[in-house]
């Protein structure tokens, strides 16, 4: 059963309802396309749909540096243990509109943290985007949602470090960050991230 997470909080993931330690996260990130009403040549209006290309990216953190970024310009990490599924530019269709798939076995143990961003590649701010959220699903058992985190902060904001995945002495913990930020790719967000952890 999912947990629908607040801002700040944190749950674990070492073990999913059947007990077992969970070996494939995949965080999903969803939006919907703008609808707007302009106003026509003769003085009345329609509903047109704007685009507005979010992109979520994952840096891979260790000994308080940024050691890898996969985003939609490299989708896998040098490692091979994290994979981004391909770019959406518009956020048309349902459910997830990019995902990121971390194998937490295969991770290095150099990395400490992934710490998951989406920034507005096309700089609309948050205001501008409906419907935003981020959730964490066990890959391996059918895409069951772990956690669910909404968007739901509108401002003039960016981009956004949503959650991250960190390595404890029991196992993977799962934390929503919701930290706002102004950023068009994922490198600009690296300090922003460093200072989630």
């Amino acid at each position: 059963m999912a947990i629908s997470l607040t801002k700040g909080q944190t749950i674990d993931l070492t073990k999913n309802d059947t007990g077992s330690d969970l070996r494939t996260v995949r965080l999903g990130l969803g939006w919907d396309v703008k609808v707007v009403e302009k106003k026509t040549l003769f003085g009345g209006t329609k509903q047109v749909q704007r685009n507005i290309d979010l992109d979520a990216s994952a840096l891979l953190i260790g000994e308080g540096r940024v050691l890898d970024i996969v985003f939609f310009g490299q989708l896998r990490s040098k490692d091979g243990s994290v994979q981004h599924t391909g770019d959406n530019l518009t956020g048309a269709g349902d459910g997830d509109d990019e995902s990121i798939v971390v194998n937490l076995s295969a991770l290095a143990p150099s990395v400490e943290h992934v710490v998951f961003t989406v920034n507005s590649y096309s700089g609309d701010s948050f205001a501008e985007i409906d419907n935003a959220y981020v959730r964490a699903v066990n890959a391996d058992a059918g895409d069951a949602e772990l956690a669910r985190f909404g968007l739901s902060e509108s401002g003039p904001h960016t981009a956004l470090v949503m959650a991250r995945v960190s390595r404890s002495a029991t196992g993977w913990k799962f934390t929503a960050i919701g930290t706002p930020g102004h950023a068009k790719t994922a490198h600009q967000l690296a300090p922003l991230a460093l200072g989630a952890i």
